[in-house]
């Protein structure tokens, strides 16, 4: 089957497409029965962007050559005044730059989304930062109270400890004094009776 496609030609990233008839049997850029013209996509300023000749594709068309889609959009270009082109071209770019737009918009929101769900998760955290340092403080305060009473009740048993044994040593004091007492009243009393 024959068939009007483009082959590839031109640099890397610089691509330029010559518009060829061929059998469909061979590859892109390959073998092929005649060129119609070329395509370059990325023309700028002053450089021809398609030449075409629209009176042998009609001769092809009319051998039962089949289109591919690129070149049925090209030949309808081709057809096209160079102003109605222009036009088409210009609609191209407002459209891509107006896809552009929405694009960054949407990727600005989103930033500023995640920010704002960054700025609230830091102040949850902040919060519950504070919240675990109020409840460590009234640990440690709990903790220290616990040891001021534990000392208090300590010291409350050696006070009662020293009482007893002070005590115990008075009474003992008391008693070895007491006797003696005894002894020098209970001679006294039996010099009296002598």
């Amino acid at each position: 089957m024959v068939v009007v496609r483009l082959a590839k030609s031109g640099a890397k990233k610089n691509p330029y497409y010559f518009i060829t008839v061929a059998d469909s049997r061979k590859p892109r850029d390959g073998a092929f029965i005649e060129r119609l013209g070329f395509f370059n996509p990325s023309a700028k300023g002053s450089e021809e962007r398609m030449r075409f000749n629209l009176e042998r594709l009609d001769h092809w068309i009319s051998q039962g050559a089949q289109l591919s889609d690129k070149i049925k959009e090209l030949a309808n270009d081709a057809r096209m005044t160079p102003d109605e082109l222009q036009a088409k071209l210009d609609a191209k770019k407002d459209k891509r730059a107006q896809k552009r737009e929405a694009i960054k918009a949407k990727k600005e929101a989103e930033l500023e989304a995640q920010a704002k769900e960054s700025a609230e998760e830091e102040a949850s955290l902040e919060e519950g930062a504070i919240e675990d340092a109020v409840d460590a403080a009234k640990d440690v305060v709990e903790d220290v109270v616990e040891a001021a009473e534990d000392a208090v009740d300590a010291a409350k048993d050696v006070v009662e400890d020293v009482v007893e044994t002070v005590s115990d040593a008075v009474e003992d004091i008391v008693d070895m004094i007491t006797p003696d007492k005894q002894n020098s009243e209970g001679e006294s009393s039996d010099n009296e009776k002598k």
